[in-house]
């Protein structure tokens, strides 16, 4: 076979692979287009195992090669057919956002040119782009001049990278030990990180990753507003220090997954510099405040921290995967750096090149930043504003509705972000429970939303995450109505599941 057979599988400059990448990229427009043109649903109701059996059907390869248009018709009948639609104004069950049309382009370039972050001469000038970007955010949250990030997954990988250089942060300072040298010291085992009770599952996951266990992961209560209790906070610190313990950071969270509440960081900031101990803020929901005139203040105290996180493809409205993580002095990214000889040796920074994989946990990386820039040029940084204030408005306004009707519970009636938390209630059911598991599989499977299932106090509650602009109160008022029509039909039937 001559080599030149293959032209028409890549994007090259052979008449062969521009006509292949024409073709493809067209049909696959003209299939997506009329998908979402005709397309009514967040979901089409179908049940776990119906979904499984279409997807078993379909054939994984093919010995010969099919032609494009073949296979994209099984792709959208099998998988984008049977697909939850972000984009449908009924889609707020999780921190699941609408792509915006600029960064979905940005993702076939980004597929096209296949740059990876890791050492300069595999991204050249997505490297730079990627640095410009991170100093634009550093600059709205009010970081100093000192600070840097990196792009990454998003929230679990950045939290992650928040409290490993945390540790070696303070085995650093507090015993002069070198973790990445020696491993963990003699007093790991005493290490402690301090969090809400609702902070985000992957503080635990995190501290287990880093040899610390769950154990080291200490919870503070919240309060009425699922806050982190200030008070509760100074008392732990002294406990835990009077047992003999070591705190060595404090997480706050800024945009809570349940409740989207926002820990008091000014106060939390403070609490971390009087006893020397890290401040991580988790603002993987939060973050996008940065961008609303109107909302800003509720992340005053951010600039504090010594690391952050953040997370494009919620509120910034990116396809996923797309977070950063930001430390507030550089330097701090010593302890995740490793040099390779044959990827990003010493003398090349001495010589002025930039490889990013000193400051990620990650080698190959995509070039996410081009997402964030396209779509900041193209929608416009008072176009964010307006989408971001709108939406939490909205969940405002379906709070203000859902709380006057008496058969309704609502946790969270002035909601901090846009996400409120509720069930449904009637004195003449046994169990609340299984009326709202009900209640939420009838929306799933009826094609009715996506809402999502939650425990407050091991009860089960319903949420609405109303990230898409797209959304209106007629939509919250319009699942109201089918939430009370399958209250009634469960009463009625007498079902219990």
């Amino acid at each position: 076979m001559n080599t030149t057979d293959f032209d028409r599988f890549f994007l090259n400059d052979s008449g062969a692979g521009i006509q292949s990448f024409q073709q493809t990229i067209l049909e696959t427009q003209h299939l997506l287009s009329g998908f979402y043109k005709d397309n009514s649903d967040a979901y089409n109701g179908l049940f776990p195992t119906e979904i499984e059996t279409e997807i078993n059907e379909l054939s994984l390869t093919s010995s010969d090669g099919e032609e494009p248009l073949t296979v994209l018709k099984d792709v959208m009948e099998k998988i984008v057919r049977n697909s939850i639609h972000v984009s449908h104004p009924t889609s707020m069950g999780h921190l699941h956002c609408p792509p915006l049309i600029p960064a979905i382009a940005a993702e076939l370039i980004i597929g096209a040119l296949n740059q990876s972050m890791d050492s300069w001469d595999q991204s050249s000038t997505a490297t730079y782009l990627e640095e410009r970007l991170i100093k634009w955010v550093s600059n709205k949250l009010i970081l100093p001049s000192s600070a840097d990030g990196t792009f990454t997954s998003g929230g679990t990988q950045s939290n992650y990278m928040g409290l490993l250089l945390a540790r070696d942060f303070f085995c650093d300072k507090r015993w002069g030990w070198n973790v990445k040298v020696h491993g963990l010291p003699p007093e790991s085992h005493k290490l402690r990180i301090l969090c809400s009770e609702d902070a985000h599952f992957t503080v635990k996951k995190s501290a287990f990753q880093l040899g610390l266990g769950e154990q080291a992961v200490v919870t503070v209560e919240t309060d009425e507003h699922k806050k982190m209790n200030t008070a509760k906070l100074r008392e732990e610190i002294e406990r835990l220090r009077i047992g003999g313990l070591f705190p060595m950071c404090i997480v706050a969270t800024a945009g809570t997954t349940d409740f989207g509440s926002i820990d008091p960081i000014q106060e939390v900031a403070a609490i971390a510099q009087n006893h020397g101990l890290w401040l991580h803020v988790d603002a993987a929901y939060g973050g996008a405040l940065l961008l609303s005139k109107k909302h800003f203040h509720k992340l005053t105290g951010i600039e504090r921290a010594d690391s952050i996180t953040i997370d494009f493809h919620k509120q910034f409205y990116q396809p996923i995967s797309c977070g950063a993580f930001f430390v507030k002095d550089r330097a701090n990214f010593k302890y995740i750096a490793h040099h390779a000889d044959y990827l990003n040796p010493e003398n090349d920074e001495q010589d002025g090149l930039v490889h990013l994989v000193s400051k990620s946990v990650q080698t190959t990386r995509r070039f996410d930043a081009l997402k964030l820039f396209m779509s900041l040029r193209i929608v416009g940084e008072k176009n964010f504003a307006s989408m971001i204030d709108y939406t939490l408005h909205l969940a405002n306004q379906a709070a203000g509705v859902m709380d006057q009707n008496p058969q309704i519970e609502v946790c969270n009636v002035n909601p901090e972000i846009n996400a409120i938390v509720f069930r449904y209630t009637d004195a003449a059911t046994d169990s609340l429970d299984e009326l709202n598991t009900y209640i939420y599989k009838k929306i799933l499977h009826t094609g009715t939303a996506l809402v999502a299932k939650t425990k407050v106090k091991d009860e089960v509650f319903l949420k609405f995450t109303l990230l898409n602009p797209r959304t209106t109160i007629v939509d919250i008022e319009d699942i109201l109505h089918s939430i009370t029509q399958f209250a009634a039909e469960y009463e009625n039937r007498g079902i219990t599941q």
